[in-house]
C-alpha cells in the first residue's frame, strides 16, 4: 500500500499514532497511522471504532464515509478515515518490560503532583524526593522516590517522614509497564481511554 504524493495534511495524519491491541484487546504498543494502515491492508490487523467497538477489515473500512471535518487520507480508489485503534489478527502476546526509572516517567506516574501537599506547580517547580533519604540508605527507585514541590522537599530535607511530620498521598510503587508511557501526552487520543486503565493513561501510580 503506497501513500506517495500525499498532501501535507495527509502526511500529518499518517504520522500520528494509533493504539495497537493484541487479540485479547489488551494495549501493547502505539504505531504511526501509516504503519497501522499497512497492517490493515495486509489483513494483519483490523480497525476498531472506539464509539461502537465495531471492527473493520480494509474493505469495510474503505467503504465508510468520512464525517465532515474529520481528517482523511486519499488513496487511488477512495478516501480513508484515519484509524485511531487497531487490533492485531495474530499476535496475542503481552510484552513484559520494565519501565525505565526517569524523572519524566516519575512525573507521569505521580500526575505532575507533589505527593505531600497535592499541589501542581509545574515541572520546573517539582523535584524528585527520596522517601528514605539517601543518607539513611534509601535507594533511587520507584518504591522510594516521589515527586515533591520545592517547599515540601525543603521542609522534609534529609529526614524520615515521621521525623518531618509528613505523610504521602499514596505509597510509591513501580507502575505497570505500558508503551503508552512512552507517548507524549500531546500524541495520545481521547478515544484511547476506552481501552486503557488510569495507570496506562498516566493518571495514577
Amino acid at each position: 500500500m503506497s501513500f506517495e504524493g500525499a498532501s501535507r495534511s495527509a502526511e500529518s495524519a499518517l504520522a500520528r499514532d494509533a493504539l495497537v491491541l493484541n487479540r485479547a484487546w489488551l494495549p501493547i504498543a502505539s504505531t504511526p497511522v501509516r504503519n497501522a494502515l499497512r497492517l490493515l491492508y495486509s489483513a494483519a490487523a483490523q480497525v476498531i471504532e472506539p464509539e461502537s467497538y465495531a471492527t473493520h477489515d480494509f474493505e469495510s473500512w474503505a467503504r465508510l464515509d468520512v464525517p465532515p471535518g474529520e481528517d482523511s487520507i486519499s488513496t487511488v480508489r477512495s478516501r480513508l478515515r484515519v484509524p485511531e485503534v487497531i487490533v492485531l489478527s495474530a499476535f496475542s502476546g503481552v510484552p513484559r518490560h520494565a519501565l525505565p526509572f526517569t524523572r519524566q516517567n516519575l512525573l507521569r506516574r505521580d500526575g505532575d503532583r507533589c505527593q505531600y501537599c497535592a499541589r501542581q506547580p509545574g515541572h520546573a517547580q517539582l523535584s524528585v524526593d527520596h522517601v528514605v533519604p539517601r543518607a539513611a540508605g534509601g535507594e533511587t527507585s520507584w518504591e522510594n522516590c516521589v515527586v515533591a514541590c520545592r517547599p515540601c522537599n525543603h521542609r522534609k530535607g534529609s529526614r524520615l517522614l515521621a521525623e518531618a511530620g509528613m505523610v504521602l498521598l499514596r505509597e510509591p510503587r513501580a507502575p505497570r509497564w505500558s508503551p503508552i508511557f512512552e507517548v507524549s501526552a500531546a500524541r495520545k487520543r481521547d478515544s484511547w481511554r476506552r481501552f486503557l486503565g488510569e495507570q496506562q493513561w498516566g493518571e495514577a501510580s
